[in-house]
C-alpha cells in the first residue's frame, strides 16, 4: 500500500488504504499497511493452485464475500468446486471487501452465528 494514495488508483485501492494506512487498521509490522509486497512476493502462489483439492472438502461450509468485493469471483469461483449439500454461498448487499473486516453495519453475524451453531458440534 502506497504512504500516500494517488489521485487515479483504483475504487478497491481505495478502499484499502482507508482500511489500512489509517488508524482504523493500521499496524506498524503489516505488510499491507507498509511496503512489504513487492514484485516477487506472490511467487510463492505460483506453484500452489489453491482451489485444486476444494471438491474434497466434505466438511460445511459457508463462503462469505460483499457484493462489491472486486475479490468476489474468488470465492463464487471456489464455491463452484465444493461438493455436496452442505454448503452456502452468502453475498452481503452492497458490501465491499474491507466492509467485511470490521464494519459491524454490514456483518451479517447472525448467519454467521447459525452457521457456527448448526455445524460445530
Amino acid at each position: 500500500m502506497p504512504d500516500v494514495l494517488p489521485d487515479d488508483a483504483p475504487w478497491f485501492v481505495k478502499d484499502y488504504y482507508t482500511y489500512y494506512k489509517t488508524e482504523r487498521g493500521y499496524h506498524p509490522r503489516s505488510l499491507n499497511s507498509n511496503g512489504g509486497w513487492n514484485q516477487t512476493t506472490a511467487l510463492s502462489f505460483m506453484n500452489m493452485p489453491i482451489l485444486s483439492y476444494a471438491d474434497e472438502i466434505k466438511s460445511a461450509v459457508r463462503v462469505l464475500h460483499g457484493e462489491k468485493a472486486h475479490s468476489r469471483y474468488f470465492g463464487e469461483d471456489a464455491f463452484k468446486k465444493l461438493q455436496g449439500d452442505n454448503k452456502e454461498l452468502v453475498i452481503v448487499p452492497g458490501a465491499s471487501h474491507i466492509d467485511l473486516y470490521d464494519n459491524k453495519a454490514k456483518i451479517p453475524f447472525d448467519k454467521l452465528a447459525a452457521f457456527f451453531q448448526a455445524n460445530l458440534k
